[in-house]
Parts: structure tokens; C-alpha cells; sequence
């Protein structure tokens, strides 16, 4: 998984779109992040819940890190791109677009 297929795959979630915090590209729906990447780094996050974050790093503990500190405890899960498959990365993804996006949006959408 590359830096582009990330972007490619979060691009893909209904009405996202890319845009900048703290110097790097996030992925925001109706003006929620919902995912970011660091392109230098190789890296990935997405914005879980922490049972869900859980579940990922229970299946694929070398792909899917909880974010350091306080963010990290309330879900926000790094992602090791190089590690990582296409399938996984886009199931977090999917997950994190719902967990922000706007309920009437996320319950019309058949992803």
C-alpha cells in the first residue's frame, strides 16, 4: 500500500475531500477528519473508535498502531502503509468515514 493508494481509497468515501492540518493532507467529510496521511513517514491514521480500533490491531497488530497519547487512546489508530493491504486499509477507512460523517449521509451510503 502506497502513500497514493491511501489517498486514492479515502478520495473514494462520499463527499470527502482533501485539505491540510499541522503541515500534512487529511481527509475530511462535511468538514470532519476522518483519516491523514504522513507522506514522508509512510503512514497512515484513521479516526476509529476504540473498540474498533482494537479490532484491527487485534487482526493485523504489524499494520494497524494506536496513535500515541491521548488521540490514540480515544481510537485514532496509525496505519503502516507498507505493511498494509488494499482491503484492510479500505475497510478502516470505510469505518472511519462513518464514525464523522453526518448520520442521514453515512445511512444513505452502501459502501
Amino acid at each position: 500500500m502506497t502513500i497514493d493508494d491511501f489517498r486514492r481509497i479515502a478520495l473514494s468515501m462520499p463527499q470527502a475531500i482533501e485539505a491540510e492540518h499541522m503541515g500534512h493532507p487529511d481527509f475530511r467529510v462535511k468538514g470532519k477528519i476522518f483519516a491523514t496521511i504522513w507522506p514522508t513517514e509512510g503512514w497512515g491514521m484513521v479516526k476509529l473508535k476504540p473498540d474498533q480500533q482494537r479490532d484491527f490491531m487485534r487482526l493485523e497488530p504489524a499494520v494497524f498502531v494506536p496513535v500515541k497519547g491521548g488521540w490514540g487512546k480515544r481510537g485514532c489508530t496509525n496505519v503502516k502503509l507498507e505493511a498494509a493491504g488494499e482491503a484492510s486499509v479500505y475497510d478502516a477507512l470505510v469505518i472511519a468515514w462513518r464514525n464523522v460523517a453526518p448520520k442521514k449521509l453515512a445511512d444513505d451510503v452502501n459502501l
